[in-house]
């Protein structure tokens, strides 16, 4: 009940402002300018494994955005989710902007860590970060497919978080990120007296070139009870943008699989997992479309180095086609060749609204 009527309200307040919003695009609020915004997007996903749903459609994001700014020092986000039919917050944080070389932040938002997961789900070409496959889930530890968010996500290296945050530009050629936070996701309190810690530096070597270096410290509660961590270091590539001709990001991540700590012996085995995502935007006037997007990924990873037969290797092609800027129906095939020597395969169509 209590969920319903959290939609409800929300839902009253967002009609209510659509006039004022269309008009002046922000609305006073007491001492505050808040602006509306949001992203929906509808997802058809098949699968070939058994077991799995073989047509799903569902709503994949439901976001309601709202940005609040104080004054020059101090602006924030509320970000509630009612994707799936569930009501989670994603975004919510105060920020401090001091400077353009540093800004803290305290609240709940993305760890400091891999390209993939940091990019916005409004701009990247891949309708599943993880790859995901209904039916599939023998990757050691993380479950699903073995592609390289799913490790980071699943071993809390990535994705969101609560906790402070510190950022920042120097120049025009460095940019960083520091997070200190719970380690238990969205929307909990701490489960113990360590905290997770990651670090994320940026370099240009070149104009629309960036090359980036990560690590981070997860806290967990391991079999007995005490509190351990584990480590991973990454680092990524990225050579030009999004939606403005060639696109290549290239990243590697290893690091501590603590999820399989519990089930082999000699401590925390080590994973290792690498991706790349390749896409070409073409401007398409006069077909009705603003343009059209093919791309390709490529993603490997093995769940435990001392391990053999246990890697996975995920290939998707696919399409987006652009209405008007983030607004567009992206394609993707993703194909799963497993350590046993399985194949699988989940074709995902979605829709991208974005207000």
């Amino acid at each position: 009940m209590l969920r319903l009527r959290a939609i409800a309200l929300i839902a009253v307040l967002a009609t209510a402002g659509a006039g004022p919003i269309l008009a002046q695009e922000r609305i006073g609020a007491r001492f505050a300018q808040v602006e509306f915004g949001g992203r929906l997007h509808s997802q058809l996903a098949t699968s070939s494994a058994a077991g799995g749903k073989s047509t799903d459609f569902f709503t994949r994001r439901a976001r309601l955005t709202i940005d609040v700014e104080v004054s020059p020092l101090l602006d924030g986000r509320v970000q509630p989710d009612f994707g799936d039919g569930k009501l989670e917050l994603k975004d919510a944080y105060f920020r401090l902007n001091f400077d353009r070389g540093f800004r803290l932040s305290a609240g709940q938002f993305k760890r400091a860590f891999d390209l993939f997961e940091l990019n916005s789900s409004t701009d990247v070409v891949v309708v599943e970060r993880t790859g995901r496959i209904d039916g599939v889930g023998e990757c050691g530890g993380v479950g699903g497919v073995c592609s390289l968010s799913r490790f980071t996500e699943k071993l809390a290296y990535s994705d969101r978080d609560i906790g402070v945050k510190i950022d920042g530009s120097l120049g025009e050629g460095l940019r960083y990120q520091a997070t200190v936070t719970n380690g238990t996701g969205t929307g909990g309190g701490d489960e113990n007296s360590g905290k997770s810690l990651a670090g994320r530096l940026s370099v240009r070597l070149a104009n629309d070139v960036w090359l980036s270096g990560n690590v981070a410290r997860h806290d967990f509660v391991a079999a007995h009870g005490g509190t351990e961590a584990a480590t991973a270091v990454g680092g990524d590539l990225e050579i030009g943008r999004f939606r403005e001709g060639a696109h290549l990001q290239i990243g590697v991540v290893s690091g501590g699989n603590w999820r399989l700590a519990d089930s082999i012996p000699g401590g925390i085995p080590g994973f290792l997992t690498a991706q790349a995502i390749l896409s070409s935007y073409f401007d398409w006037e006069g077909s009705g479309w603003e343009g059209v997007e093919p791309m390709a990924r490529v993603s490997w990873g093995d769940p435990d180095r001392g391990a053999e037969d246990d890697a996975g290797l995920l290939l998707t092609p696919g399409v987006f086609l652009y209405v008007r800027g983030k607004n567009r129906i992206g394609a993707n095939l993703d194909v799963y060749r497993s350590g046993s020597g399985e194949t699988e395969f989940s074709f995902k169509l979605q829709t991208y609204l974005y207000y």
